[in-house]
């Protein structure tokens, strides 16, 4: 094989690659968006989180995170990733944009858990952490776990408060110490183009029809 070819060939499996790679999270930010709608849903109906439906009516916006995984052997940790929307006028969200939570922990842990965890954001500074930074949750900003039971106002008052769901039953795991940061490779598949949280929230300047259920779902629960 010739120099020429042999160079035409790399670049033809280097653009190759890149489309392998941009299919492959495109369809991982759809599965995500996909996830999210569900595990909204089914967070949302959990009995005891009364403070989550009163509270979602007054968030300024949310994080959706459908598959957070707790494990650990000595050292622990926790991760997922998930989507940001924030309120507009008339109770309009935006659209997702992409973020990761994750943390570890030192100390005698063993075995696992997964859990579906919505965390309401309760102010416009908090919102605007997120916007160009990463956010450790306890450190940058307040946190607290949702308050479970039937009855349960909401009436917490930290930047941002979890709810999280394993098993098919509520659970109080605490997010404290996670780190919340920006997962750019899939807003940029997503959308198509390079997306900041401020393009994509903020000056709300892409959209993407895949996303309709999801606004949809959110607007109603936050009536």
């Amino acid at each position: 094989m010739s120099s020429t070819s042999r160079r035409s060939f790399i670049l033809a499996a280097a653009l190759l690659a890149c489309g392998i790679t941009k299919a492959s999270d495109k369809d991982e930010a759809r599965a995500v968006v996909d996830k999210a709608r569900i595990a909204l849903g089914d967070v949302l109906r959990t009995k005891e989180y009364d403070s989550l439906r009163a509270g979602l009516k007054q968030a300024k916006g949310i994080l959706i995170f459908p598959s957070v995984l707790k494990a650990g052997f000595f050292l622990g940790g926790s991760g997922g990733t998930g989507v940001l929307l924030v309120r507009g006028q008339n109770n309009e969200w935006s659209h997702p944009a992409f973020y990761t939570v994750g943390a570890v922990s030192f100390g005698v842990q063993f075995g696992g858990q997964e859990s579906a965890t919505v965390i309401l954001i309760n102010h416009q500074k908090a919102v605007d952490g997120l916007m160009a930074n990463s956010v450790k949750l306890g450190g940058d900003a307040s946190v607290a776990v949702g308050p479970a039971g039937a009855g349960q106002a909401a009436n917490v008052t930290a930047d941002f408060v979890s709810y999280s769901k394993a098993k098919g039953a509520f659970m109080g795991m605490s997010v404290e110490g996670s780190v919340l940061d920006v997962r750019a490779t899939l807003n940029q598949a997503y959308y198509g183009k390079a997306a900041t949280p401020i393009d994509i929230v903020g000056k709300r300047s892409v959209s993407s029809a895949h996303a309709a259920g999801l606004r949809k779902a959110l607007a109603a629960a936050s009536k």
